[in-house]
């Protein structure tokens, strides 16, 4: 099986030129790549994503995610499962190198989160008629995490992780609404559709994404990046996973403090409920 840097090297005679950039900028750097969004690689080029996506496709591939996940097999230094942990470590040893990962990601975001970004986000969605949450995969699950929280609120709100529905319910909002779009990579087709409906119905869109510069990132009104970067290519997300429901936990108590009477007797509320569902 031929390797992803000989297939970009055969390749150079049929590329365009911005084309030739982009492989370029592939054997200059490869393990650099398998960390790039693909707005980051195109940027890094000096071309656009969609001459990044023509170039995967001139290579055989299905797209971008692909040529990343054939260039971190390709290249041993990136082949761990996680962070730097091998075969070879002890228990305790991943423990420290795992938990260390997670409690940078959080310290990262602490310090690089945009305050302004957040609270225009606690502002629009303090005033949110309803609000709905969209993630997929492994953002599914941070989705389904913020409307466990809000909906104690009395907000109007909901997470969808299946994509017909998200389109679906999207194309229904207001410009009161609000819609969360929860996504690692910014990169997924399917969520970065739903928040174009969701924009062109009038919506507000919120996005919460683990790299400042991806697709996703464009289609937003208030974009928050929570600074993660995810080791192993292959993993389903963790530390982005983390920071994330940080950052929900964050704009959830923001909200509910702006209006602390009222949340206070909603929450106690929805605690008596669970009375009789515990010994």
């Amino acid at each position: 099986m031929t390797d992803t840097l000989t297939s970009v090297r055969n390749a150079l005679g049929s590329l365009r030129n911005s084309e030739k950039k982009v492989a370029k900028c592939i054997m200059e750097d490869p393990q650099a790549v398998v960390s790039l969004s693909i707005t980051e690689l195109a940027e890094r080029a000096g071309t656009s994503e969609p001459t990044v996506i023509r170039f995967c496709r001139k290579l055989g591939l299905n797209g971008y995610m692909e040529l990343r996940l054939n260039l971190a097999r390709d290249i041993p230094s990136v082949q761990q499962f996680f962070e730097n942990v091998s075969e070879k470590d002890t228990l305790a040893q991943i423990v420290g190198k795992i938990l260390s990962a997670h409690r940078e990601a959080l310290n990262n975001t602490l310090n690089r989160v945009d305050l302004e970004v957040l609270e225009a986000s606690v502002k629009v969605l303090g005033s949110a008629r309803r609000v709905e949450f969209y993630g997929l995969g492994g953002s599914a699950i941070v989705a389904k995490d913020a409307h466990h929280k809000f909906f104690r609120l009395g907000i109007s709100c909901i997470a969808y992780d299946d994509p017909h529905m998200q389109v679906m319910s999207a194309a229904l909002l207001t410009p009161e609404d609000v819609a969360v779009a929860i996504s690692h990579t910014g990169s997924t087709k399917d969520i970065i559709e739903s928040v174009k409906v969701a924009r062109k119905a009038g919506a507000t869109v919120i996005g919460i994404l683990g790299q400042e510069k991806c697709p996703l990132s464009k289609f937003c009104d208030i974009p928050i990046s929570v600074y993660s970067q995810e080791a192993a290519l292959r993993l389903a997300p963790m530390t982005s996973r983390l920071a994330q429901m940080a950052i929900i936990d964050v704009l959830f108590v923001s909200v509910a403090m702006k209006g602390f009477e009222d949340t206070g007797n909603r929450l106690d509320k929805v605690k008596r409920a669970l009375v009789d569902k515990r010994f």
